[in-house]
């Protein structure tokens, strides 16, 4: 079978895996949070970690294409296009997650109707309305028969602050509430934002690669290997704001920070923790520290792949190692807020979760759907391979100019 009928079939699956999140979607809106694995103690779940990993996916994608105007780096140039319909899928799809995650789609008009601007929440709201605006303008104006450098400039001199300022905000959702010692830090914006570096960054190479297979974008290998050092270079920064924050936690030895630090390396999330050190950091650094492995694309592949991982993992560990000890001591505890049989099954000191049929199928669909807007919008936006290649030539030679 041709490399079409492979394409079709996949979009056939895609769109079928998308319909079973639809369909999750619509039983969950019937029946109610319940049929997730959430409760009164840990109340934020697979939802959240999905949000605060596109949100990353999509800042790192922004960030990559600004700069390219902002720091006049023409081989980034190249790349700018995609970069953009990257960054614009993702935060899509991390809006539509924190849709899910509400309840019912009709609250947001509780918050456009009584905002609460002193909340971080309503930050995020407004900086991802934002972002997602600046994306759409920005794709406009990049697609556009004759390009107005002037205006790509003045937008992409606020579309790198505010990619930034995004994730920063994500970040402060959790590090400005003092009640969960896990969360409480003042490092916890850079961290996000190093994170949405390195993986939003490993997901651009992933799609470029593809793209170009697809034939529907041309991208050098050298310039492959280019964007590799730059996530090594990432990853190794994301590695030192990770052990900052390690270091901060452990040196004090407080109660509670000591609990979310077993919790981490040793308890619950510690297949997360242990994930994200190997697969996030060690891994993809041991292959693309070295120049001859970033040549090589396979090996990008994979490192790109495990970062993102990795980067998952940090999400998974972070959100709830904090929900694991609240700050209620005593009997009876905290009550799930779901009916059992046995009294004593209501209540508890600890937080558990585990995420249901019905979250795992609604990821997987919005995942899906992801894709299928990625890959509709590639093939509206992005030139062919044969008229791309002047391009990146092009490109090239105002560098070396």
């Amino acid at each position: 079978m041709d490399k079409k009928g492979n394409l079709t079939i996949g979009m056939v699956v895609l769109g079928l895996l998308t319909l079973m999140g639809l369909g999750a979607w619509a039983f969950q809106l019937v029946n109610g949070l319940g049929v997730t694995g959430m409760n009164n103690v840990v109340s934020w779940g697979s939802y959240i970690a999905m949000f605060m990993l596109f949100v990353g996916l999509s800042a790192g994608g922004l960030i990559v294409s600004s700069s390219a105007t902002v720091f006049n780096i023409p081989s980034f140039k190249v790349v700018a296009k995609p970069a953009v319909i990257l960054s614009t899928v993702c935060i899509i799809i991390a809006g539509i997650f924190i849709i899910v995650d509400i309840g019912s789609p009709w609250r947001i008009y509780n918050l456009i109707l009584h905002p609460q601007f002193r909340s971080p929440l309503m930050w995020d709201v407004v900086v991802i309305t934002l972002y997602l605006a600046l994306n759409l303008v920005y794709l406009y104006f990049m697609s556009r028969s004759e390009p107005d450098e002037r205006k790509l400039k003045i937008i992409s001199r606020i579309a790198l602050p505010t990619a930034v300022l995004v994730h920063s905000v994500t970040a402060w959702i959790f590090g400005l509430q003092i009640a969960r010692a896990g969360w409480h830090s003042a490092l916890m914006a850079p961290l996000f934002v190093a994170s949405a570096l390195d993986s939003g960054l490993a997901l651009l190479i992933i799609a470029l690669l593809a793209l170009n297979r697809l034939k529907l974008f041309a991208v050098e290998k050298k310039l492959i290997g280019t964007l590799a050092g730059l996530l090594v270079t990432c990853v190794a920064v994301d590695a030192f704001f990770v052990f900052s924050e390690v270091l901060t936690m452990l040196y004090p030895g407080g109660d509670s920070t000591m609990a979310v630090l077993r919790e981490m390396t040793s308890g619950f999330a510690a297949p997360f923790f242990w994930g994200e050190i190997i697969l996030g950091f060690i891994l993809p650094f041991m292959i693309l520290v070295f120049k001859k492995n970033r040549e090589n694309t396979n090996y990008v592949i994979f490192a790109s792949a495990i970062v993102i991982l990795g980067v998952f993992c940090k999400r998974f560990w972070l959100l709830f190692s904090s929900f694991i000890h609240p700050n209620v001591q005593g009997a009876p505890g905290v009550t799930y807020g779901k009916f059992t049989e046995t009294i004593g099954d209501m209540w508890s000191l600890h937080g558990s979760y585990a995420p249901t049929w019905v979250e795992l199928a609604i990821i997987i669909g919005m995942l899906s759907m992801g894709a299928l807007l990625f890959s509709y919008l590639s093939s509206r936006f992005l030139l062919g391979r044969a008229d791309f290649i002047p391009t990146v030539k092009q490109g090239q030679a105002a560098e070396n100019k």
